[in-house]
């Protein structure tokens, strides 16, 4: 009998003065038994940092044929296709021949620079694609945070990022790879 995946459920307040966007989300999440809380975390966090109300995430780790979040006009259009992790670059390619914008929200450290050397050639044609990195000390701190309910608040300010989970706030940095 195959392991089910395990339901995570967060409540997360975003506050991006740099978009003007405030809102509340209830989020639902099914983390695949193949997936970590270091995984799970970075899609909440691509969450906050592409909030909408239209915003959605995939069928999950198991779906080729699906990110980890989308943005869907009411036409059905994607305009935002977001992968978190080091996904295939053949996944990427597809996505932005489907997307109006992709974005990846990578996380590892040095993997993630080892990832790049290797697919640069090839993902760097597509004028679509961002390719962010978060520091390996914040995928695991947000990893840190995971519970089965959580409470979550993240802002957004001058493209500083605070993430907060009770008493916990992180100071989340990025670092833009592509385009550079």
């Amino acid at each position: 009998m195959a392991i089910k995946s395990t339901i995570f459920r967060a409540l997360l307040g975003v506050s991006d003065l740099d978009r003007g966007y405030y809102a509340e989300h209830n989020l639902t999440l099914a983390r695949h038994p193949s997936e970590t809380d270091e995984r799970m975390m970075v899609r909440i966090l691509a969450f906050a940092l592409n909030a909408d109300e239209r915003l959605q995430f995939g069928r999950g780790i198991s779906t080729d044929d699906e990110p980890a979040l989308w943005l869907k006009d009411d036409t059905g259009r994607i305009l935002k296709w977001i992968e978190v992790g080091l996904p295939d670059e053949r996944l990427l390619r597809r996505a932005a021949g489907r997307a109006d914008e992709v974005i990846l929200l990578t996380y590892g450290g040095r993997t993630v620079d080892i990832w790049w050397q290797k697919e640069s050639a090839t993902l760097s044609k597509l004028n679509n694609l961002t390719v962010l990195s978060l520091a390996v000390e914040d995928s695991r701190a947000l990893a840190a945070l995971a519970e089965r309910n959580m409470t979550l608040t993240c802002t957004v300010q001058d493209g500083q990022i605070w993430f907060s989970a009770g008493d916990i706030t992180l100071g989340i940095t990025l670092r833009q790879i592509f385009p550079a």
